[in-house]
């Protein structure tokens, strides 16, 4: 059984978008995960704040690898973010992924984002299948 270290390693060294994104593994143990990334321009909307896309591709990041943690491959089947604060360039968005239920099949996961000082920047939920599948 492949520990939750090394589950995380082997999906980053497949997912092209979340190292495009300059997405960093602080830590992961089973049911979670924390990530961190910077926001160059390139991240930036026509408003100069960050594109909704990417504190939601960070939360989608940070589900993925605590739910597939354990061992076993799971997909998410329902996300939803609400955006509360803006973040702008140069900004350090971490992302903690936290495990509120683990069944069989279904798992359900709160990530919440937060800036350099601290102050949340965007709440996420996501629901994911479970799959009897190892990793």
């Amino acid at each position: 059984m492949k520990t939750p270290e090394e589950i995380v390693d082997l999906m980053m060294r497949n997912d092209a978008f979340s190292q495009w994104m300059g997405v960093k593994v602080v830590h992961v143990s089973k049911g979670t995960c924390e990530l961190s990334m910077q926001l160059d321009p390139i991240l930036l909307n026509g408003f100069f704040i960050a594109h909704g896309g990417i504190s939601y591709s960070l939360s989608d990041s940070a589900l993925a690898f605590a739910s597939n943690s354990y061992g076993k491959k799971c997909v998410s089947i329902e996300t939803s973010i609400s955006h509360v604060r803006p973040a702008r360039e140069g900004d350090v968005l971490t992302a903690k992924a936290i495990e509120k239920h683990r069944g069989k099949t279904i798992g359900v996961y709160e990530v919440i984002v937060t800036n350099q000082e601290e102050k949340t920047v965007a709440l996420f939920k996501g629901t994911v299948h479970i799959s009897q599948e190892d990793w």
